[in-house]
């Protein structure tokens, strides 16, 4: 039987485990069928190759390794070169922890929470401890991987440019920043657990990578926000709240032993970058015994709760969908989307994308100059807004549970026009409107009531940009395909799409700057322009 290069390198350290009380030889057992079984399991970032053959497969996992050393090309910078280890450290510390825990959530968490193996494990004399840190190990043995392949070069020009210290300081604190994601992940899902049913937790799950993303956008500009430029110099502005920022732990280390650092700040960040991650192992310790007690929550399926009539809701239902299919297929676009994990992990991301980036431009183009928001017209940023629209029209297409798109052929249908109007409309009342509505509230408190008009511009411009974003993807029935379909044929509509994008905005700006009531002469033009596409664009699609 094959025996692997990960366990022998664990041999060699087995009496940290048998020190914290782990069956060593069972717990290696435990990883070689584990590791053995995952030599053909393909992970998230390439599940679309399903077309590939069992040997193409085989090690999917170390194969994909090459798109994080790709990745990891932009780590250069700021691990290579230069001495200012507080900023540079923070800003790559920040990248790392982010590709890793989104990696672990995506790929990782069905081992984390793995319960088909209690049936085997539970009934043998192996203690809970045991089976708790061969997952443990599991998991690191894969992100180890992962983080080999994201830092090796930019650590290898550190070897050459920072010298030997800095490169052995780097691979430690990847080393605790590893098993400090880890046992933070699952210190997580306890706690998660201890509230909420197994149902709840695969939807945090969701939440939790989609949250991620969104932190990933804001939480470099909080971390940049800690630094001004002061005389060409990269000077450290400290606030209360830079005791939190994650990545400044392990930043600290750098500047107390190669810069001689010794202030408050630097000590305490540099403890809390050892002390964190064992503290974490000791309280994931304590814990485990709660951990497999909830866990057997995934074992359940919470009762879906029936949605009460609303007579408002209807009423508004009724003006917006003229037709009884139409309302039908409404509904089901809705619930398919609010329930369907996979169309939740892909396509909501980018609603917390869009709501960020409108500000992230109008800060970027402002920053260097006073701005009167009373009179700006920064507010046109909102069109970022949209960017939403073309890779949620694409999903639209696609389902984990396509093969039940026979149902479609059953139904009485002389076309797919309702099918198609009542999706697309779900996603803008359901998906794209809460997120406007916010943006347009929080604008109308930054530059004023005076926007409104634009803003109902913009809204209206969003319903037809869905139509026209419909009209170039292709007219697929949604819902029918499979996502491992989604390839570049379709992406790159999407980049395609940002050209009409570019003109509705164009356009408006040139008509409210040029044009007297440009802004409500826009407005008219659209809703016409509108009611049009909405009206006659489906009736002459082929279906795909």
């Amino acid at each position: 039987m094959k025996d692997f290069k990960t366990l022998q390198l664990l041999d060699k350290i087995q009496f940290i485990f048998v020190k914290m009380g782990i069956d060593y030889e069972i717990m290696r057992k435990i990883l070689h069928i584990k590791l053995t079984m995952d030599e053909r399991k393909i992970p998230t970032l390439f599940n679309q190759s399903s077309k590939k053959n069992k040997e193409e497969q085989k090690y999917g996992y170390i194969k994909s390794l090459w798109i994080y050393v790709l990745f990891g090309l932009m780590l250069i910078p700021f691990i290579g070169f230069g001495q200012n280890y507080l900023f540079q450290m923070s800003i790559a510390y920040a990248m790392i922890i982010f590709i890793i825990m989104t990696s672990l959530i995506s790929d990782f968490s069905s081992v984390l929470l793995d319960v088909r193996d209690r049936s085997i494990l539970s009934t043998k004399p192996i203690s809970v401890r045991t089976i708790n840190a061969a997952k443990f190990m599991h998991i690191f043995i894969y992100l180890t991987y992962l983080t080999i392949a994201f830092t090796a070069i930019s650590l290898v020009v550190s070897l050459f440019n920072q010298g030997f210290l800095f490169f052995i300081l780097t691979v430690l604190l990847l080393v605790l920043i590893n098993i400090f994601i880890v046992v933070l992940t699952a210190i997580l899902y306890i706690a998660i657990l201890r509230f909420f049913d197994g149902e709840k937790l695969k939807d945090i799950i969701n939440y939790v990578q989609i949250g991620l993303s969104l932190m990933l956008m804001i939480g470099y500009q909080v971390l940049i926000r800690s630094f001004e430029l002061v005389d060409f110099d990269m000077v450290v502005t400290f606030h209360w709240w830079s005791i939190f920022l994650i990545p400044m732990w392990f930043a600290a280390p750098y500047e107390l032993l190669l810069n001689g650092d010794s202030s408050l700040f630097t000590v305490v960040c540099s403890i809390f970058a050892v002390v964190m991650p064992i503290f974490s192992i000791w309280l994931y310790l304590k814990l485990i015994p709660t951990f497999e007690r909830n866990l057997q929550k995934l074992l359940s399926t919470s009762k879906s709760k029936k949605e009460k009539n609303n007579k408002l809701k209807a009423f508004i239902l009724k003006i917006i969908c003229r037709t009884n299919e139409e309302r039908a297929f409404y509904r089901f676009a809705s619930l398919m989307m609010k329930q369907e994990r996979e169309f939740k992990l892909k396509v909501y991301p980018s609603l917390g994308y869009s709501f960020v980036i409108p500000f992230i431009f109008m800060y970027s183009f402002s920053r260097s100059e006073d701005v009167d928001y009373s009179v700006s017209m920064s507010y046109l940023n909102i069109y970022f807004s949209m960017l939403i629209i073309p890779s949620a029209v694409l999903m639209l297409g696609y389902s984990g549970k396509y093969k039940a798109a026979w149902i479609y052929k059953v139904f009485p249908l002389k076309d797919y026009t309702d099918l198609k109007k009542g999706s697309l409309k779900a996603f803008l009342i359901k998906l794209y409107s809460p997120l406007y509505i916010v943006l347009s509230i929080i604008f109308c408190f930054i530059f004023g009531t005076r926007i409104i008009p634009d803003l109902l511009s913009v809204l209206v411009a969003s319903c037809m940009y869905t139509v026209i974003c419909y009209i170039v993807i292709g007219s697929k029935i949604p819902f029918t395909k499979p996502y491992n379909e989604v390839g570049d044929a379709q992406s790159w509509k999407t980049l395609i799409l940002l050209l009409p994008l570019g003109v509705l905005a164009g356009l408006h700006y040139f008509l409210t700057t040029h044009i007297s009531y440009g802004a409500v002469i826009y407005l008219l033009v659209l809703v016409i322009t509108n009611f049009v596409l909405w009206k006659f664009a489906f009736k002459h699609m082929k279906t795909a």
